[in-house]
């Protein structure tokens, strides 16, 4: 069945972008790589109905010391592989927090050790939900169980900042992404309320649902779904190599012969010229959705 397609917006947002972190669950699955993705609640005012990887605003909690005394690197380390000079070292060290809370609070799965240097586990992060569902906050949930939040497993990989005038939204986000394998011993899930679904697909599969529009995504998931897909396994998303440094990606909107089209890093329309990913450095807006100049299926994938 088709799905519907998202709105342009034309007005410029005069707020400071906010603080967000997303994280892309990875787990190679029989054919190879394989991420998690959620669809938005049809209710929500950011891309409602569309297919996102976890993730969410960071909150002012997440760079407080009671949260920084439980993470398993330091906030000076963490500042460094973040490579954001903008910022200071513990909101740096809230970036990885938010990205570890929101992949709980929206997929079940808890990035977590006990006191010996053991993964939470399964049980474990269903023992936290609970804590959760009573009320407690997240780090009240890690202070009862006594754990160590496990930043450390995280990648950062990207950093995206909207444009004055957002494309699909009326708000802008300063987001960081991150790269985490999958827990082997957690089941991941969407929480029927900010998502109302989960789905664990290939990178390709996923853009071949998009372009069979049974699924809708936005620019910061198409591109990244897109450089995932030159990647066969989890390790080799993951080897230093293949992420040199979390790249900041400004995307430009501009018009194309009446219609919102948007240029990235290496595009001739965009300051920056060194590109910042493989694949098209242009999308256009046709029909209710983004995809490459040539066509929805031209991602230059091999």
């Amino acid at each position: 069945m088709s799905t519907p397609g998202f709105r342009i917006n034309h007005e410029e947002v005069t707020t400071p972008p906010r603080a967000s972190s997303t994280v892309l669950l990875l787990r190679d699955g029989d054919a190879g790589l394989e991420l998690l993705m959620q669809r938005r609640s049809d209710e929500s005012d950011v891309l409602g109905g569309a297919y996102v990887f976890p993730g969410g605003k960071v909150d002012r909690d997440d760079a407080e010391d009671d949260m920084l005394a439980r993470i398993d690197s330091s906030p000076a380390a963490l500042h460094a592989a973040l490579c954001d000079a903008t910022i200071d070292e513990r909101a740096a060290a809230a970036y990885f927090v938010a990205a570890c809370r929101e992949t709980f609070e929206e997929a079940g799965v808890l990035l977590a050790a006990r006191r010996d240097g053991t993964p939470v586990g399964g049980a474990g992060a269903l023992q936290a939900m609970a804590l959760s569902r009573q009320g407690l906050a997240f780090v009240e949930v890690l202070e009862h169980l006594d754990l160590t939040l496990s930043v450390s497993a995280l990648l950062p990989w990207s950093r995206w900042v909207t444009p004055r005038i957002p494309s699909l939204q009326r708000k802008r986000f300063d987001v960081h992404f991150f790269l985490l394998r999958a827990p082997a011993d957690q089941v991941a899930k969407h929480d029927n309320r900010e998502t109302t679904d989960s789905l664990w697909v290939a990178p390709r599969a996923a853009l071949d649902l998009y372009g069979r529009r049974e699924i809708m995504l936005a620019p910061p998931q198409l591109m990244s779904l897109a450089e995932l897909a030159r990647h066969e396994t989890t390790e080799q998303a993951m080897l230093p190599g293949a992420v040199q440094w979390p790249r900041r990606i400004d995307p430009r909107p501009f018009e194309h012969e009446g219609m919102r089209a948007v240029a990235y890093p290496g595009d001739v329309l965009h300051p920056d010229p060194v590109r910042a990913m493989p694949g098209p450095t242009r999308l256009i807006f046709r029909d209710g959705r983004f995809e490459p100049f040539s066509g929805t299926g031209e991602f230059g994938l091999p």
